[in-house]
């Protein structure tokens, strides 16, 4: 199978897994590129972003897409989560293997008070 078409089937199990234990919750998406990691958190019922942290910084130099811009990304979420009123939220990895910096991101938010 084409690699593309992998992925998509394993986001669309994920995805699907999240449905069923999300309890309300909103989900803090992950989506990692070769050069930037950008993380969001979604209410999925209103359909909104409440948050969202990314190593892009507009106008500065970006932090690169290392172990060490995913820890500092995460611990970014974490402190707009906690300022948006959100403690406890759903982790989608999307089609991503928890490995690396998804995982290094997932540490840190926890870390900075998130539950998941």
């Amino acid at each position: 199978m084409a690699k593309l078409s992998l992925f998509a089937r394993r986001r669309r199990r994920v995805r699907t897994a999240l449905k069923a234990r999300s309890g309300g919750r909103p989900r803090l998406s992950v989506h990692r590129s070769g050069r930037h990691i950008y993380v969001q958190i979604i209410d999925d019922a209103a359909g909104k972003t409440l948050a969202a942290a990314s190593t892009l910084v507009k106008g500065e130099k970006s932090i690169g897409a290392n172990i060490d811009a995913a820890t500092k990304v995460g611990t970014e979420i974490a402190e707009k989560a906690k300022a948006a009123g959100i403690s406890s939220v759903v982790f989608d990895r999307g089609g991503f293997l928890f490995h690396g910096r998804v995982k290094a991101l997932a540490d840190a938010a926890r870390a900075g008070g998130l539950e998941f």
